[in-house]
């Protein structure tokens, strides 16, 4: 149940037998070869093939979040920490109101931790609203299967680059690149970021065989669906 394919009363009627709900959430900002919206399109694909079969509503996946690093890469959009808490805490407060209460965020950016701290809060503020915050790229089972792949990956390499998340004819390079100083990178400005990163990938192969990706995507949307499914304490 996609959000965009429902009217108001379709859900008025599904709040009478079931309260949960997905929201993805993902960011708008540089992935070297891949789309600018990589993490969108990613959190709400496994958002709703893990859900699907539940027939638990989904909806459009927030296109903006917090990556002032990658401002140095034209394309990217960041908002402000204010503005994306604001955001998120608005979007709870919504779907508490209309009665939704076991909320499954699908989160497909590491820079909107923030948004986890949001739904706690949210938690507090709202007797009876659940919130589970789900990194579905780096949860349990998904990330044992990426270091069973390959384990030099990492943002813009391999690891997001399913069919979902290319360009029509742009060619990925066929090297490996080594990883990236985390601690080095966290320091710098967006400046210098975007001139020790180059095109953006942050270590690792930039693509594998379709057939690996589909391995790896049916894990993703099954440990996603496990979420969803409970146990909602």
């Amino acid at each position: 149940m996609k959000i965009r394919d429902c009217h108001w009363m379709h859900i008025e009627s599904y709040l009478t037998r079931d309260d949960r709900v997905v929201v993805p959430i993902g960011s708008t900002e540089q992935h070297a070869y891949l789309s600018l919206c990589v993490d969108a399109i990613l959190s709400e694909q496994v958002a709703v093939q893990a859900a699907e079969p539940l027939q638990v509503p989904v909806y459009p996946a927030l296109p903006f979040g917090f990556t002032p690093s990658f401002m140095g890469f034209p394309g990217t959009i960041s908002l402000r920490l204010e503005t994306y808490v604001a955001v998120i805490r608005d979007m709870l407060d919504c779907l508490a109101t209309h009665g939704f209460k076991r909320v499954l965020i699908v989160n497909g950016h590491g820079g909107n931790q923030p948004a986890a701290s949001v739904a706690l809060q949210s938690m507090a503020q709202h007797p009876g609203l659940r919130v589970k915050f789900h990194n579905w790229w780096n949860a349990p089972k998904t990330w044992r299967k990426v270091l069973s792949i390959d384990p030099v990956a990492s943002h813009a390499s391999w690891m997001e680059n399913f069919s979902y998340t290319r360009l029509p004819g742009v060619q990925q390079p066929q090297h490996q690149r080594p990883l990236v100083d985390f601690e080095r990178l966290r320091q710098m400005h967006p400046q210098e970021l975007r001139d020790y990163l180059g095109d953006g990938n942050y270590g690792g192969y930039y693509e594998k065989p379709d057939e690996v990706m589909q391995a790896l995507w049916q894990v993703a949307v099954a440990e996603t669906r496990e979420v969803l499914e409970g146990p909602w304490v």
